[in-house]
């Protein structure tokens, strides 16, 4: 049995001793919705549409991971926003989505001790290229809304590596990451806070859960409660 300890308040660590160096590990791989930003992209797409409510229930039962097929929830997600122009879709990222505390001193640190960082979303584009502008990101994998005329079509565009990003495409993003890098995945840290995290997180080297649904606490290396993603530092020491 794996006994879970309380480190510092709000801070939980499962199945090893810290502190860790993040000497020890060369890539770390975040979600985006809820973990880098404050915001589900999708449920405030949503909004513009009056379909909030219905498209925000979906995501949540999905990331409690209660709905066994990802891909089909996001596209009843997608279809739902179908007729939002791109210009409410430039509203929410410019009023509504902002980084979470912490975000950007992690990444920061991250990259000073020479890890690379991945973006890995089952969110749009349109929202991970602006965040990888920000946090200068290496690497990014995300889906595509498609839009005609200035309007979002209900429909998701494939791409050259497959159709939507889920679980199991993070997880093969994250290996593949690794094997261009020429490292092992145990030297690879994943943060993220929905079930759709987890395929990643269990193959990485360190798992970390983010004021994440109880599925993902449970199964995380490190559940960080309380405070902003910078509190990674006092587990993994720069």
């Amino acid at each position: 049995m794996t006994t879970t300890t309380e480190f510092a308040p709000g801070l939980t660590l499962q199945g090893f001793t810290a502190p860790l160096s993040l000497s020890q590990f060369k890539l770390i791989a975040f979600d985006m919705d809820s973990t880098l930003i404050n915001i589900e992209c999708v449920d405030e797409i949503a909004d513009a549409a009056g379909r909030k409510a219905e498209v925000a229930a979906i995501t949540e039962a999905a990331m409690r991971g209660e709905i066994a097929d990802y891909k089909e929830s996001l596209r009843r997600r997608v279809s739902l926003l179908k007729g939002v122009t791109v210009g409410h879709m430039q509203q929410v990222l410019t009023e509504r989505l902002r980084l979470n505390p912490g975000a950007a001193d992690l990444v920061k640190a991250c990259k000073a001790a020479g890890l690379k960082v991945l973006l890995v979303s089952g969110g749009f584009t349109y929202f991970t290229d602006h965040v990888c502008d920000l946090l200068g990101i290496d690497w990014t994998r995300s889906n595509v809304l498609e839009v005609a005329d200035g309007l979002l079509t209900g429909r998701m565009v494939d791409q050259s590596w497959g159709d939507i990003c889920d679980g199991e495409e993070k997880r093969k993003t994250l290996l593949e990451t690794c094997q261009h890098m020429g490292i092992e995945p145990h030297q690879a840290i994943a943060m993220g806070d929905g079930a759709n995290d987890l395929p990643m997180m269990g193959v990485a080297g360190l798992s970390v859960a983010y004021h994440a649904k109880p599925k993902v606490r449970e199964q995380a290396m490190v559940a960080i409660n309380q405070g902003g993603l910078d509190r990674l530092l006092e587990v993994v020491r720069p």
